[in-house]
């Protein structure tokens, strides 16, 4: 295991919640650091979400409204029966059931448009989700960074004012609820032969437009094919490629995927600086190039 500040943090965690850290292994790295706890079954191993101790109320709400979720037969990831979150130090930790995806690739965007549809049928849960807010905290991340040149600033923090003046223009057809927050097929899983929707950090409440909008700009600039998007939309039941917001939405979107090429850029991380080079010149030129999938 990776000897890292967070490390001490899962370590103290998993002292609390009755596991063994010893064998844990680093999965990803980014806002939040994920690590795989293995156990004596593969149907016991758990993953661990550490977090700065600032987004303790979200990782609560994360474990409240997916135990709400499984209440109401919503195929999602499950927290692990355990006491939580748990605090530790300047993080705070939160346990998930594992869902091994070694013999199958991802579900697909189908799934996720009939996962959708499911989720936003649902009554609104008994949970205080906050409204939808998009880029909230982008314009600080952007002009806090110690890589990007000012003049990238600058367009950027310009960029993010003219897409949420457009956004807050908008009429939405298929009205406000409760969303996910960051669907697109990679935040979904296989358990057995059922897909998933997992990621659980970002719930709100908003446009419906909101969830929607990721994968079909996955069709802009990460390749999905046309294909997909019309398996997408018509498990969803609704297409919203039509419609006039949608621009201003997938634009946004492609803001939102800065962000942890941001932050790994100023790590120096220097696969991070060479994709976010590529990015913002792209969105600067306003044209519709292929990026890379992070």
């Amino acid at each position: 295991m990776p000897d890292l500040p967070d490390t001490a943090a899962l370590v103290l965690a998993c002292r609390e919640a009755g596991l063994d850290p010893g064998d844990a292994v680093l999965l990803r790295r980014h806002a939040t650091t994920v690590y795989r706890i293995p156990r004596p079954g593969p149907d016991q191993e758990v993953i661990a979400k550490v977090a700065p101790r600032a987004a303790r109320a979200r990782a609560e709400r994360a474990i409240h409204l997916t135990r709400w979720l499984r209440a109401h037969d919503f195929p999602c990831t499950e927290p692990a029966e355990i006491s939580q979150p748990i605090d530790a130090g300047a993080f705070v930790v939160t346990f998930w059931k594992h869902y091994d995806q070694t013999q199958r690739g991802l579900p697909g965007a189908r799934h996720l448009g009939a996962l959708l549809r499911r989720l936003h049928a649902l009554p609104s849960p008994p949970i205080d989700l906050p409204a939808a807010a998009p880029l909230r905290h982008f314009a600080d991340l952007v002009t806090s960074s110690n890589t990007l040149p000012d003049d990238d600033k600058t367009w950027l923090v310009a960029e993010r004012h003219r897409l949420l003046t457009e956004y807050s223009e908008l009429d939405f057809p298929l009205g406000t609820g409760m969303l996910h927050g960051d669907a697109y097929p990679g935040n979904t899983l296989w358990d057995g032969d059922t897909p998933l929707l997992g990621d659980w950090d970002e719930p709100a409440f908003g446009p419906r437009e909101l969830d929607l909008a990721p994968t079909l700009q996955g069709g802009i600039r990460f390749g999905r094919s046309t294909t997909e998007l019309d398996a997408f939309t018509t498990a969803y039941g609704h297409d919203p490629r039509d419609w006039p917001g949608l621009a201003t939405l997938t634009g946004l979107r492609d803001l939102h995927t800065l962000g942890s090429f941001i932050r790994h850029a100023q790590h120096g991380d220097t696969n991070a600086v060479s994709e976010l080079d590529i990015r913002i010149a792209s969105l600067r030129r306003r044209d519709n190039s292929s990026w890379r999938a992070a």
